[in-house]
């Protein structure tokens, strides 16, 4: 038994399946059509769509502090030397993606101005050969924007015309002429070796010139390249960059790239160009001092008529050589002392300190070096943040203490000189009471001799220092290395045809299910028999009745064929075989009573045509309009005295059933036999005796 509801479960539900999927094959050109236009549209969009291509560019990021030429590199799988920690290739990728960088990028370019060729369907955008060259005169902060679009036609090779995209009067103008527009002040100039502008002169076609802001340009940039890691192990980055002209998008990235490494060139050339600039201010004023003191030699010399007082005093110049050394070793060095500290205290605190001077102060070269270190470090912070960043105030208090730190070493090593002066002139002393017997001449000579040994050997030492420095400026590297310069692919990545099609096909019958589902959701009739056999099972249906056209008899006429008589013959048929078991009493009519929730659903058609066919077959029927508000059995009996109905039978007991019964002359066109007989009067009186008691 169990077995048996199974299988009519199985039976139901494929049963319920396959009407279903009947009600959508039934509408199948629906589907066709639907997906034929679908797919022609995408068709068409495809055909005129701007296809869209990805550049990429990929470099290399070096780690100067653990190179590949270093000593350390053999043993890097032991993990002595790695490359940049992940904080540091963070910092590069947000440098690449940092404002100030690709807003370089736009002014180099001129992106903010764009050249197009219009088109029927699609614009075509210049870059690269250019027929002309807008040049914005007004300064940025007077630009006007949102602008209109310009519009630029060359007439000749010296005049051309000029509009906006929302004004109609157009003006002619020269090249190179100051031209006052919405946005400012422009000077066009045109490109005479541009293939665009040769072609434009001998078929003249009009430009659009679109001008954005530099700031809203470098938002649209910022937001459009795409600076991700290559893979998790190594410091390569790649850039990508989609865009319908790949020309433009490749000339992008590569300038990108260029601004990169000439921003790290110019940050870790910084220190050098200080300290260049120092050297070279303490040679000015070196050869000044020196200068001026040879010319007092000179002039000693002559005013005293001397020519070599040197060999008076050789006896004690073998003493006095080393004493003369150290001398010129303490001079040198406090006067570097002296220079460092006024440099330190007149300079700013994002200044640079000079290096590689030769200070011999036990710490303080490395003091400046980390002073140094930390100023790159804020300024680099700044590149992307503001001064009131946390991590910029911690930096500006470190740079002030380390400054503190390198004063107070330079202070120290400035007393530490001065007492080994005093020590040196306290020996000199000693050595000139020894030679009191040389002439004071003497003694004023090797002073001038004495300063101006200092002065030259403090000149020879900065030249010396500079062409060091100029040597490590010359040889400075770029720090990120091209791997891949930027290169296009063959393909469009957008729009993507394959997905397109798809999605159209989808769409073209998503559209005709949806409206019959719509169609079958909202609808609340009842369509067929099937409908009420599922949803009552125990409720018997004797007949379906066809709906009627507007201009189809409503009345089935004699000897009628038509599908809505043969449905009530139908009808009638399958009554006769419910009234067989049925106890009504020997003689007695039978009763079909026939009703409706609403008006207007047909139950005075249904029941007059029923009426009709039941006397066709010579039975004795007796119609009765049972509607208390609305009858409408007047419409199928024309001229008929319908004046007394069933509410008067009812509310007036002392009437006569003969009274209310009148006979149809359609029925009895239909009936063999005369309708509304005793018997069925009889049988009526029986219906409505209760109710009439009621």
């Amino acid at each position: 038994m169990e077995d048996l509801d199974k299988n009519n479960n199985q039976d139901s539900l494929e049963l319920n399946l396959r009407e279903q999927i009947d009600q959508y094959l039934r509408y199948w050109p629906w589907f066709i059509v639907t997906v034929i236009l679908a797919l022609g549209v995408s068709f068409m969009y495809l055909r005129y769509a701007t296809p869209v291509y990805k550049t990429m560019a990929t470099i290399l990021i070096k780690d100067e502090k653990n190179s590949a030429l270093s000593e350390l590199a053999a043993f890097q799988d032991l993990g002595f030397a790695g490359g940049l920690s992940p904080s540091g290739f963070e910092n590069e990728m947000q440098i690449l993606k940092s404002k100030s960088l690709t807003e370089r990028v736009v002014n180099e370019l001129n992106l903010n101005v764009r050249y197009f060729s219009e088109g029927n369907i699609r614009d075509s955008e210049f870059f690269g050969d250019l027929p002309f060259k807008v040049t914005i005169l007004t300064a940025p902060d007077s630009l006007r924007f949102p602008s209109p679009s310009l519009y630029i036609l060359p007439t000749s090779d010296l005049k051309f015309q000029l509009w906006e995209e929302d004004g109609n009067q157009k003006s002619e103008h020269s090249f190179g002429d100051r031209i006052p527009m919405t946005v400012g002040d422009l000077m066009i100039t045109p490109n005479l070796g541009s293939s665009v502008y040769r072609a434009l002169i001998s078929n003249p076609q009009p430009v659009r010139i679109s001008i954005n802001s530099i700031p809203a340009t470098v938002a649209a940039y910022r937001q459009n390249v795409l600076v991700e890691r290559l893979t998790d192990n190594s410091s390569v980055i790649q850039l990508t960059l989609n865009s319908p002209n790949t020309r433009k998008s490749e000339t992008i990235l590569n300038e990108l790239i260029k601004q990169y490494n000439q921003d790290a060139m110019d940050d870790r050339n910084m220190v050098s160009r200080n300290t260049a600039n120092f050297i070279t201010g303490r040679l000015e004023i070196i050869s000044t001092e020196l200068d001026s003191v040879e010319t007092g030699k000179v002039e000693f010399k002559e005013s005293n008529r001397l020519t070599d007082i040197g060999a008076e005093g050789q006896i004690f110049l073998q003493s006095e050589s080393e004493f003369t050394r150290r001398v010129l070793e303490v001079e040198t060095q406090l006067e570097l002392m002296r220079t460092m500290i006024d440099y330190v205290k007149n300079g700013k605190e994002s200044d640079l300190l000079p290096t590689n001077l030769g200070i011999e102060k036990e710490g303080t070269s490395s003091a400046i070096a980390t002073y140094n270190q930390t100023v790159l470090e804020r300024n680099r912070m700044l590149a992307s943040s503001t001064e009131k960043n946390p991590v910029v105030l911690n930096l500006n208090s470190q740079i002030r203490e380390l400054k503190s730190t390198v004063l107070e070493g330079l202070n120290t090593g400035k007393i530490s000189l001065d007492i080994r002066r005093r020590d040196l002139y306290q020996q000199e002393a000693v050595l000139g009471s020894k030679i009191s017997a040389i002439p004071s001449k003497e003694k004023l000579f090797r002073g001038i001799n004495r300063q101006q040994e200092i002065k030259e050997t403090l000149y020879l030492y900065l030249l010396q220092k500079r062409e060091e420095n100029a040597i490590s400026m010359a040889v400075t590297t770029p720090k990120a290395k091209v791997v891949d310069y930027a290169y296009s692919s063959m393909m469009p990545v957008s729009p993507k045809r394959n997905i397109i099609f798809l999605a159209a096909f989808i769409l073209g019958l998503l559209i005709p299910f949806s409206i019959i589902y719509l169609r079958q959701l909202l609808d609340n009739k009842i369509r067929d028999k099937s409908y009420v056999e599922q949803r009552s099972k125990d409720t018997a249906v004797i007949g379906e009745i066809p709906k009627l056209d507007s201009k189809a008899p409503e009345l089935i006429q004699k000897n009628d064929r038509s599908i809505f008589a043969e449905s009530f013959r139908i009808m009638r048929t399958n009554l006769q075989y419910l009234f067989v078991g049925s106890t009504i009493h020997e003689g007695k009519g039978k009763t079909v009573f026939v009703t409706s929730s609403i008006k207007g659903e047909g139950k005075t058609l249904v029941s007059f045509n029923l009426a009709l066919t039941l006397a066709s077959t010579g039975a004795k029927v007796i119609l009765v309009g049972a509607d208390l508000r609305n009858p409408q059995l007047h419409r199928y009996v024309p001229n008929a005295p319908f004046k007394k109905g069933i509410v008067e039978y009812l509310v007036h007991k002392n009437t006569l059933l003969q009274d209310y019964i009148y006979e149809s002359v359609i029925l009895w066109n239909y009936s063999s036999e005369p309708c509304g007989t005793v018997d069925a009067r009889a049988h009526l009186r029986s219906i409505f005796r209760t109710e009439r008691e009621v």
